[in-house]
């Protein structure tokens, strides 16, 4: 009985560990995205995230979500397949708000490995010269 127990852990560790190595893996160029200094006269800033799918099954991009109402994010929804790259462009508009430091988070979730990664846009934004 100790055998076929035995076997049995051995036989679902095996199956297990297979399909760890089959995951999608997600890595992106850069996390974070630095505007600069912009002035509110021009106040619509555009970054984009590179990312490969570095593992061995397709990526899906489950979900992102921007931390502010100023920020949208569009990106690849079909599945990237493995070595495959993928891009997700972020808006970012300060119409109507003071000048300031920002930072502005993005939450992307996906089937790969990590299931959640988080990138940032920054920057000043600042009046215009007069």
């Amino acid at each position: 009985m100790k055998k076929v127990l035995m076997i049995a852990v051995m036989l679902l560790s095996c199956v297990t560990f297979s399909f760890a190595q089959s995951e999608a893996k997600i890595k992106f160029d850069k996390l974070t995205y630095d505007f600069g200094t912009f002035t509110v006269s021009n106040p619509v800033q555009e970054a984009s995230f590179s990312f490969t799918n570095e593992g061995k099954s397709p990526l899906v991009i489950n979900q992102v979500v921007t931390s502010c109402g100023c920020t949208v994010a569009t990106y690849t929804k079909k599945p990237i397949a493995p070595g495959q790259a993928g891009v997700i462009k972020v808006k970012y508009n300060g119409t109507g708000r003071f000048p300031s430091h920002i930072k502005k988070m993005i939450t992307v979730r996906t089937n790969g490995v990590p299931e959640m990664v988080r990138l940032y846009v920054e920057g000043d934004m600042v009046e215009d010269k007069k």
